[in-house]
Formats: structure tokens, sequence, C-alpha cells
């Protein structure tokens, strides 16, 4: 049996294992990624469910309603957007992109009432919007769109992991350890020093910011 983490995708073949998945303790990490054993899935149960998948008719009109986004949200949306062109090598339109993700984080409002348990709903209502968001994106056949979703949907998973990690295990999860963010597709990582290769999208280890002044 394989089993496939759905962060990065590290298979775990029980056949050239010492040790069969389902007996590694509740506490083992991707070896890759760091993402718990949690977020593994049977390659067989990972199949069925791409198996599974209808894809909208590619002339189907979605009716999305009226979108509002948040200025916050416009915020992240101006910083992935800045990233987007940084990797497209347009220099000078991610440099815009930044600005204007600055400007609006300046002038977001503080959200006073803030959980990690919100965070973790939240996290857990995005994930499960992602298939149907891939939908759209295969229908139309936009690779760089299917790229940036592949790259969200990692990224969201294992944000999870460490939120569900961090509910667990609280402060102690961090002793001894730093935080890392992927400057290329936001892919935070927990450990002494930042991966070699980011495990989503492959940027080297010098791509990443440790993460200061958190209390």
């Amino acid at each position: 049996m394989k089993y496939v983490c759905q962060v990065c995708g590290y298979v775990y073949d029980d056949d050239k294992e010492k040790t069969p998945f389902d007996q590694l303790p509740d506490t083992w990490k991707c070896p890759l990624c760091g993402a718990p054993k949690s977020a593994f899935k049977a390659q067989e149960e990972e199949k069925s469910a791409e198996k599974s998948k209808t894809l909208k008719p590619a002339n189907e009109e979605l009716n999305t309603g009226d979108i509002k986004l948040s200025v916050g949200q416009l915020a992240a949306l101006c910083s992935n957007l800045a990233r987007g062109c940084e990797k497209q090598y347009m220099e000078e339109e991610a440099g815009l992109y930044r600005e204007l993700a600055d400007y609006l984080s300046a002038v977001t409002p503080p959200l006073n009432d803030a959980s990690v348990e919100m965070i973790e709903a939240s996290l857990a209502e995005d994930i499960e919007d992602y298939p149907t968001v891939r939908q759209t994106v295969d229908a139309d056949g936009d690779r760089g769109a299917a790229r940036a979703l592949t790259w969200g949907e990692k990224v969201s998973r294992m944000l999870s992991s460490l939120v569900e990690r961090y509910l667990k295990e609280g402060e102690s999860m961090l002793e001894g350890q730093d935080i890392w963010l992927c400057t290329a597709c936001g892919f935070v990582y927990v450990g002494e020093k930042a991966p070699e290769l980011c495990p989503v999208c492959k940027v080297p280890s010098w791509k990443f910011e440790k993460i200061e002044g958190r209390a």
C-alpha cells in the first residue's frame, strides 16, 4: 500500500519502509514538508476521488453573484499577484502590486475577536471549495491558473495541518523552532532551518524568510 502526502506529494510505500503506515505514531510527520500523518491518503483512495470528479461543460455559465472582498482580502490578493508577477520576471508590475498590498494592509481594521478556531474553520472552508474551482479551471484549460490553484491548495492544507497541531500542542509546538515562509508560493514551514527546496513550488531555501516578532 502507498500513501500520498496531500501537501507535497511525498509517497510512503509500505513495501519499502520498515514500518507499515498504519502503525506509525500519530506524531509522525512527512519527512519532506513536515505535514502530519493525517495529511496522507491511501493512493487508491486518492485515485477514486479523482475519478469521481465531474467537470461542468466549458460553456456553462457559473452564477457566482456579486463578489465582495474586504480590505484584508484585497491586500492578500495584491500580495499574491505581486508574487505571480515576480515568477514571470515582471518586476515593475510586481512592485506596483506590492505597493497596493502594503497600503491595503496598513488600512485593514484589526479583527479583535479573531481566534485560532476561526482560522481553522476558514481554512477548512477554503479546502472544501478547491474541487469546485478546479473544475472551472480545468474546463477553461488555463494552465497558469491551474498551477496557482495547485499551490494554493497545498499551502492551505499545510496551514490547516499546522493549526491543527497548534490546537493540540499549544506553544510547545514552537519551542526551539522557527517559522519559515516561502516568498514564492506562501508555503509555511516550522523547523530549525528552512527546507533546501520548497516542497510546493521547488524554489531554493534562500527564497524563504524567517518570520520574526511572534509573541
